[in-house]
């Protein structure tokens, strides 16, 4: 039990709800707009039936994703993806949601929903399995996972609205969250079983580690939107 009373356990915790906010809502859109050409009687069963599907489809990718990340290199992979996303979230928004297919039957809205989430998820359970590697006892790992996938399925449900008027309101909070995932990754990379010979995972190393990927995501972020725009 004290295992979950330290500052490690709590922190990740932290990050785990901080990742499926800003990550969350963009599956919720995606959802609402699967569903918006079902009848009225059948959007309730759409979104629960596709938030169901692709929640068992999270669990398994994070299955595999806190398996893999115990392999040499995978660790940095996961960490230069975190660093794009986090880059991505800072840049304008100009992808879009206008091409998610919309249907009128239910197994096809569902279908649509699962594929879509599989996409969008990989973000989020990269994020999430980063963030249970970063509670330092192994034990914490699967607990966290469980609970990042608990906080995940009500962001997903009914927050996006709430967190995307928030966004367009404060957008300080989608440069934070894009500097959190850049955290993350410098976080990641250094525990990485590539770099053990090295033994550069140290708590001082971890944390320059972490400073410098949420100031690489803030620096690319800001200049790659500068260009854009």
């Amino acid at each position: 039990m004290e295992a979950f009373l330290t500052p490690e356990f709590w922190l990740a915790v932290g990050q785990i709800v901080m990742i499926d906010i800003l990550l969350g809502g963009d599956n919720a859109v995606v959802i609402a707009l699967a569903c918006r050409n079902l009848p009225t009687e059948l959007r309730r069963k759409g979104i629960l039936w596709g938030t169901a599907g692709a929640i068992v489809l999270r669990v398994i990718l994070i299955f595999f994703a806190m398996s893999l990340l115990a392999l040499p290199y995978l660790k940095l992979v996961g960490a230069a993806l975190l660093l794009w996303i986090g880059v991505k979230l800072l840049m304008p928004d100009d992808d879009g949601h206008d091409n998610i297919q919309a249907s009128d039957k239910l197994l096809g809205a569902i279908k649509t929903i699962i594929v879509a989430d599989f996409v969008m998820s990989v973000d989020n359970v990269i994020g999430i399995a980063g963030a249970a590697q970063g509670a330092g006892h192994e034990g914490h790992q699967m607990p966290l996972v469980i609970f990042g996938l608990l906080v995940s399925i009500p962001i997903i449900v009914w927050g996006s609205t709430l967190v995307l008027k928030l966004m367009d309101r404060f957008p300080l909070i989608i440069t934070v969250g894009g500097m959190l995932l850049g955290w993350i990754a410098g976080t990641l990379a250094i525990g990485d079983p590539a770099l053990k010979a090295y033994a550069l995972d140290t708590d001082m190393n971890r944390y320059a580690a972490g400073v410098a990927g949420a100031l690489l995501v803030l620096g690319l972020g800001t200049l790659l939107s500068r260009k854009k725009s």
